[in-house]
């Protein structure tokens, strides 16, 4: 029977990784089916909740929270986060009625696809990453449909629910527009500077960050280079205290809207390697990857490696940046040979109808 105004919720988030493949998501529904009706389910006080209502979407938030890795006042709340987040999703579900559950990732994602299987509403969870975090391997089990981005993720669940889409990634990044100049005016950077691109997330990345520091003084000695560096929230106000006296030649931001610009501006890029490495393949620029290593079960790590392995990147770790950060930036960004073998590489593993397959999935 087919659904006129079909209702649909997308659930999870914490990160931009995870929050705009999902609103990539939902525009290809639309495309689709432009009649159909989409709802957004957060974690309270999350990026998700300032940037879906920004896309368009309406979105509910749970009080949610993963558990931290030492004993905190926060891990005893837990429980009654997980019970609290259960309740409410299927209070949303019940009202919202929906056809089908997605669930991005993140904590919210498993309270609203738990209480969708339990109604016996059908659900589709996406991963992101080449080692699939534990949320995903709980809704795995009872999830109708599991859309990967690596093609090694049947040793984690039922082959016969797999399907290879590719992760979802913004319009405005996946149909690159616009000239260098304009990008490079856009953040106040100069012509005929090779441009490295720094960015650790919505977030930022502590380790990019002081790794790079460690090693600017050296990095900046050519003065061929400029850095566009996005910082996170947490660190900007630092990092702008600490990069002053290179004038032009460093644009510290806490977070970058324009990520599309970003990409067109820059002749190399570093990065971390969770969601954010489907856009680099698409982008196809030289790029450094500093798996986090605060991150469930090292999947950045493991996402890495399955580009260093084709040739498509190289991998600096946290621990070793001391070492193999500056030679690995150098490389990107003056080796001519060197780049052009990454970058065409990394573009062999693009998959630019990511969202609108995972739609037609949905």
């Amino acid at each position: 029977m087919s659904v006129t105004t079909p209702r649909i919720i997308i659930s999870g988030g914490g990160t931009g990784g995870h929050v705009f493949p999902a609103i990539a998501i939902a525009n290809a529904l639309k495309e689709l089916a432009p009649t159909a009706e989409i709802l957004f389910v957060g974690a309270k006080g999350r990026i998700e909740m300032e940037k879906v209502p920004q896309a368009g979407y309406k979105i509910e938030a749970l009080w949610i929270s993963g558990l931290q890795r030492r004993l905190t006042a926060e891990n005893l709340l837990f429980p009654v986060k997980v019970l609290s987040s259960l309740w409410k999703s299927y209070g949303i579900l019940r009202r919202f009625k929906p056809h089908v559950a997605v669930g991005v990732g993140g904590y919210a994602s498993w309270a609203v696809l738990q209480a969708a299987s339990a109604m016996g509403i059908p659900t589709l969870i996406q991963e992101q990453n080449s080692h699939p975090g534990i949320t995903n391997r709980l809704l795995g089990k009872k999830a109708d449909k599991i859309c990967v981005v690596y093609d090694n993720l049947y040793r984690y669940f039922d082959a016969g629910k797999i399907v290879l889409t590719g992760n979802p990634v913004r319009a405005d990044i996946a149909r690159l527009q616009g000239s260098k100049e304009t990008a490079l005016r856009h953040f106040g950077l100069q012509e005929g500077k090779k441009t490295l691109f720094i960015t650790g997330g919505s977030l930022g990345a502590r380790g990019i960050n002081n790794g790079l520091l460690a090693c600017l003084a050296q990095l900046m000695k050519d003065n061929n280079v400029q850095l566009l560096w996005q910082t996170g929230k947490f660190y900007i106000d630092q990092i702008t205290k600490q990069v002053a006296d290179y004038g032009n030649d460093i644009i510290p931001l806490a977070f970058i809207d324009r990520m599309d610009l970003a990409y067109i501006a820059a002749d190399a890029i570093l990065s971390r390697a969770g969601g954010t490495v489907s856009e680099l393949c698409l982008v196809g620029k030289p790029v450094v990857l500093m798996p986090s290593p605060n991150v469930a079960e090292d999947h950045q790590t493991a996402n890495a490696l399955n580009l260093t392995e084709k040739d498509a990147a190289i991998m600096v770790p946290d621990s070793e940046a001391a070492q193999k950060l500056l030679p690995a930036l150098q490389t990107v960004l003056f080796n001519e040979e060197r780049r052009q073998t990454l970058a065409n590489n990394l573009k062999k593993m693009a998959k630019p109808d990511a969202a609108l397959h995972i739609a037609r999935e949905v």
